[in-house]
């Protein structure tokens, strides 16, 4: 997966593809709402120890951390940031697949499903 140049290569953060930035940007526009980030975080759980959860949020917590991709806000919480440093999110819609994709470099395995990590 490549990430285009218009993108913010940040180390320290997640990344968010121009494709996954449309996507999430024509998801809002659905939903008739502005105010939505998009959160991503790291949770317990699955076959390898740990899973990831997109999902849209509205509230602001202590130690977010932001960052803005194309008009989309893209919020991590403080203890899912480490798992996430530098972790691209794509949008693939081909014949054989359709979602959200991560590409993880601090994902030392996953299972099978590709929904855990460890």
């Amino acid at each position: 997966m490549s990430v285009s140049d218009e993108t913010t290569t940040v180390s320290d953060g997640i990344l968010l593809s121009d494709a996954a930035a449309g996507k999430v940007k024509a998801l809002l526009d659905q939903e008739g709402r502005d105010d939505l980030a998009l959160r991503v975080a790291v949770q317990p759980g699955g076959c390898s120890g740990l899973r990831y959860q997109l999902f849209f949020d509205e509230r602001s917590l202590d130690g977010d951390v932001v960052k803005e991709f194309g008009g989309v806000k893209v919020v991590t919480d403080r203890m899912s940031a480490p798992y996430l440093g530098g972790a691209s999110i794509d949008f693939v819609d081909t014949i054989e697949k359709q979602g959200f994709t991560i590409d993880n470099p601090n994902a030392s395995g996953s299972c099978a499903c590709g929904d855990s990590f460890s």
